[in-house]
């Protein structure tokens, strides 16, 4: 019995025993119901319990992120899905009304020309090894286009079909040197062709050719189609008159016109596909 109250054991649990005890009065001092341990554990781990809540917190931040950017996704791709409808509805109603212009640029002439029969066409491309730029058209002698056939905008002449495929062509525009038009200018009524010429050709001019030294044309004249030899029907407008000058080399004079149908800009024509005289007394072109 001494020898274990002289041993080491004992006198732990005597330092054990004594504060204990002492942690008993404190709390029945201070009326407290946490002991000087509880307060003393609290005051250690309560950084680590105020991290935990706060980390807690931020994961619940992440989580209702993460739930309101799959709802942002969600309601982002609906846009843009009606987005694209909205565009395709647009296009849509662009190409109608190109369609719709064309037409009542055509009706006007129609009617004055009944005998007109025509083909609506849409230019699909364009030829860019071919330095005059022919473009192509979404017709073809299924639709009754045959070469030689005037391709016209409204009123205005805008080339001639020089190719044809089963459901494609191929239009020179009047620019082109390799068409040749009758014409006639409306206010002196003096006749000559029109054809396209490689240096004003970038200029987006052509010349009516033919003209005798005596020319009374002047700028701001109206070139129209005459009907000579049945490839155009008369009276369709080329241009406008922009100058009249003198050819040094043949000692002849010539008009530069301006064509009124910019081909760059045409999307949408008409080929006529038949009127009365067609083909009669046809040049050679």
């Amino acid at each position: 019995m001494k020898r274990f109250l002289r041993s080491g054991s004992f006198k732990v649990l005597v330092i054990i025993a004594a504060v204990v005890f002492l942690g008993v009065i404190c709390a029945s001092v201070s009326h407290n119901a946490s002991s000087p341990f509880t307060s003393a554990i609290g005051t250690v781990f309560s950084p680590l319990q105020k991290l935990s809540a706060a980390i807690a917190d931020n994961l619940r931040d992440v989580s209702a992120s993460f739930t309101s950017s799959a709802v942002y996704k969600a309601e982002n791709d609906e846009l843009r899905k009606e987005l694209e409808e909205y565009r395709k509805k647009l296009a849509d109603y662009d190409d109608m009304k190109k369609k719709v212009d064309a037409y009542e640029e055509f009706y006007g002439i129609k009617q004055k020309n009944p005998d007109y029969e025509f083909s609506y066409g849409s230019v699909i491309s364009k030829d860019a090894a071919d330095v005059y730029e022919s473009f192509v058209l979404n017709i073809g002698s299924k639709d009754g286009v045959a070469v030689g056939d005037p391709v016209i905008y409204g009123e205005y002449v805008v080339g001639i079909v020089k190719k044809v495929n089963f459901s494609t062509c191929v239009v020179y525009s009047v620019l082109d040197p390799r068409v040749n038009i009758g014409a006639f200018e409306s206010g002196t009524r003096e006749y000559g062709y029109v054809s396209g010429d490689e240096e004003l050709y970038n200029s987006g001019l052509c010349k009516l050719y033919g003209l005798d030294s005596s020319t009374s044309i002047v700028s701001g004249g109206i070139v129209c189609t005459s009907g000579a030899g049945g490839v155009f029907p008369d009276g369709l407008i080329i241009g406008e008159v922009t100058a009249v000058k003198n050819d040094d080399v043949s000692a002849s004079y010539y008009a530069e016109i301006k064509p009124f149908a910019e081909t760059s800009k045409i999307s949408d024509v008409f080929v006529i596909t038949s009127f009365e005289g067609q083909g009669e007394g046809e040049i050679k072109q």
